[in-house]
This record gives structure tokens, sequence and C-alpha cells, in this order.
């Protein structure tokens, strides 16, 4: 019910745009976050914006170089990632909540993306 689109392959300190939208609903009043999993990894929680902009939310890993914003002409939940670094590199995950505010675990969000490849590499 979600699509993310906007991944692809970077060089190390470049930046990519991600693009979070919902095919059937708008975003606006539900909080959004995007996680991210390495092979081999665990999904990990990033960043959640909550409903109605009131707060954005980031983790350490990330904190400082990526932006999540709304976009509301476009009704997307944008992530813009900047100084990519080669730990970054993932398939990166948009999730909605029917709620307000934010979580950081994955179980309780309610629709998910289908994901869009990350790759960092010289």
């Amino acid at each position: 019910q979600l699509q993310a689109s906007g991944g692809g392959l970077v060089q190390p300190g470049g930046s990519l745009r991600l693009s979070c939208a919902a095919l059937t609903f708008g975003l606006e009043l539900f909080a959004t976050g995007w996680f991210r999993q390495a092979p081999g990894k665990e999904r990990e929680w990033i960043s959640c914006i909550s409903s109605r902009n009131v707060q954005e939310y980031y983790a350490d890993s990330v904190k400082g170089r990526f932006t999540i914003s709304r976009d509301k002409a476009k009704r997307t939940v944008d992530l813009q990632m900047n100084n990519l670094k080669y730990e970054d590199t993932a398939v990166y995950y948009c999730a909605a909540i029917n709620a307000r505010g934010c979580y950081s675990d994955y179980g309780s969000y309610d629709y998910w993306g289908q994901g869009t490849q990350v790759t960092v590499s010289s």
C-alpha cells in the first residue's frame, strides 16, 4: 500500500532523496517512518515524522546527515540523505502508522512499502 522510490547507486559522500507515497490515501494523518535492512542484518529504524509535522526523529547513525520531510503537493514523505557512507548500503523501506506519534519498532506500523535499494560504492 506504500511505494518507496529514489534508491540507486551513489559514491561515498554523495546524496540521494527517497520518496514514499501511499497508493490509495494521503500520508498527512499518518506518522511515517523509514527503515533499512542490510544483508544479514536486522531491519533498522532510521527516521520518523509524526503526523501534522509536529516532530521528527532520527537514529544516531543518520542524525545530521538525513532529513525527513513531507511534500504537501505530492502527498509524500521524503528522506533526503546526504554524506552517504558505505554502511548506509541497504534496502530502504517506508512505513506508516495510523497514529499521530512515532515508533521505532517495526511491529507498530500498519502499512509498508516494497523497499528501494540504496548502494553506496566507489
